[in-house]
């Protein structure tokens, strides 16, 4: 009885193919949560950033995001012109800001803490399997980091 050989380059077996099918599923579940905030998953990043620690740089920001300084600022400019944001320019640098959440953004927040659990509710996982697989992917965010 021969075995065969499984393919390395089956689709399934990609572990690329995995995370961003699963990256488009799990925004797509934000999607509607997040439509009567007026935000969109990536605004919600920038939100969630704002709300931990503000005012920050732009260039904080794009580094705790991940996102390049032509992807986050006209994503910063819509929460901007929503009234969600407010840039302040940075004393002795022209060029550089800081983004701090408006009292409207800060008013967002209280609206904001109920999309953690209608994700949780809406995903049907229980929230400790959500919290291990963030964990998982956090440790496989720190290996790529340490490769590069």
């Amino acid at each position: 009885m021969s075995q065969q050989r499984e393919d390395a380059l089956e689709l399934d077996r990609q572990v690329c193919f995995a995370l961003a099918v699963a990256s488009r599923s799990v925004i797509g579940v934000y999607r509607p949560i997040l439509e009567p905030l007026g935000l969109t998953h990536p605004q919600y990043l920038v939100m969630l950033a704002l709300w931990g620690d503000a005012p920050l740089r732009f260039r904080e920001v794009s580094e705790m995001l991940r996102m390049d300084a032509a992807t986050l600022s006209p994503i910063v400019k819509r929460l901007e012109q929503a009234g969600y944001v407010s840039r302040t320019p940075v004393e002795g640098d022209e060029r550089t800001f800081s983004l701090a959440p408006t009292e409207a953004g800060q008013a967002l927040r209280e609206r904001a803490l109920e999309v953690p659990p209608a994700v949780v509710d809406r995903l049907g996982v229980p929230v400790e399997r959500l919290m291990a697989l963030r964990d998982e992917l956090t440790a496989i965010i720190a290996a790529v980091d340490r490769g590069v």
